[in-house]
């Protein structure tokens, strides 16, 4: 993801000021003081901190000189061999500017190919004297063994909502921005702990408008609006598949909704519909589940969401 000017400028300049990650923040807090790092691999969901920390780091062992002893590559973009062999290896050969190592910080380590991870492995034991790693993940399990045993694991967790909520709040006031309690609510369900995404939907909106709230949000987010999904979930349970059907593909044709956004949403509406008794919302989600699988493996959307209905209806 492309991140947004916002993100980059109300970005934390020091450890202390991430929210969210308590543990995380403590241990870092304790190699800066010593002035000295492991190899790290940071591992949790987007927009949680795992770039900034790396960052931050940085910032604080280095001072003004940080850039200077401090790589950072996307493994998403280029994830092969020749990258390890290429710029880390060269990067990590020679010596610090004003410090005992320099880092590099590898984000999205989990798009590397295997062959990549084990050159990476070995280029990890050759410079330890001179450079140290910090890997970054979404799922730990993508990483290789060796790899892993080499590195100290920080788990970072998806944010709360009151923490992301207090961060929307500040930027909103820095920016002059009204954010409505409707408007908060809608960012908050839609990023699901994802710092970085709640901001980029905030920014997105006041394109648009100075006033941010829930019907604006809807608009340049492309998610239907709860209400609607609950809708035709009620409707189909009452027996009356063709009325939901209708419902179902007036809201993807008219917002462009893609099926994997649409059927994330009916599985978050089924679990607060209070009205579905548990013995049939277990049901449901193994439902849900069979045909989330079928549109992922490339079945047509549409015809998949209306077969899902007819067994909410059954």
């Amino acid at each position: 993801m492309v991140e947004s000017i916002w993100v980059e400028k109300y970005r934390p300049e020091k450890v202390g000021e991430i929210v969210g990650q308590k543990d995380v923040v403590e241990r870092l807090k304790g190699y800066i003081q010593a002035r000295n790092l492991p190899n790290m691999l940071f591992a949790g969901p987007p927009g949680t901190g795992k770039t900034t920390s790396a960052v931050v780091v940085a910032k604080e062992l280095f001072g003004s000189d940080w850039q200077s002893n401090f790589l950072e590559l996307n493994a998403s973009d280029e994830r092969g061999i020749d990258i390890v062999r290429g710029k880390i290896k060269d990067f990590a050969r020679t010596r610090s500017l004003g410090g005992e190592f320099k880092i590099v910080f590898l984000d999205e380590a989990d798009a590397l190919t295997k062959d990549a991870q084990h050159a990476l492995r070995r280029t990890m034991e050759k410079y330890s004297g001179t450079c140290r790693f910090i890997l970054s993940c979404n799922y730990s399990s993508k990483i290789i063994e060796p790899i892993q045993s080499r590195c100290a694991l920080f788990r970072f967790r998806p944010l709360a909502e009151d923490e992301i909520a207090d961060r929307l709040g500040y930027i909103a006031e820095k920016e002059g921005v009204r954010l409505s309690r409707d408007g908060l609510q809608a960012i908050l369900d839609i990023s699901e702990g994802d710092l970085r995404k709640a901001i980029n939907i905030l920014q997105s909106s006041c394109a648009f408008d100075r006033e941010i709230t829930e019907d604006l949000i809807y608009k340049v987010v492309p998610r239907a609006q709860p209400e609607v999904i609950r809708d035709i979930i009620k409707t189909a349970r009452s027996g009356d598949f063709l009325s939901a059907r209708k419902k179902l593909r007036d809201t993807v044709i008219s917002q462009g909704l893609s099926g994997e956004d649409v059927i994330r949403q009916i599985h978050r509406e089924v679990f607060r519909m209070e009205e579905i008794p548990d013995r049939e919302r277990v049901r449901l989600v193994d439902r849900i589940g069979e045909y989330e699988f079928r549109i992922m493996e490339g079945s047509n959307e549409l015809i998949q969401l209306e077969a899902l209905l007819a067994q909410f209806m059954i």
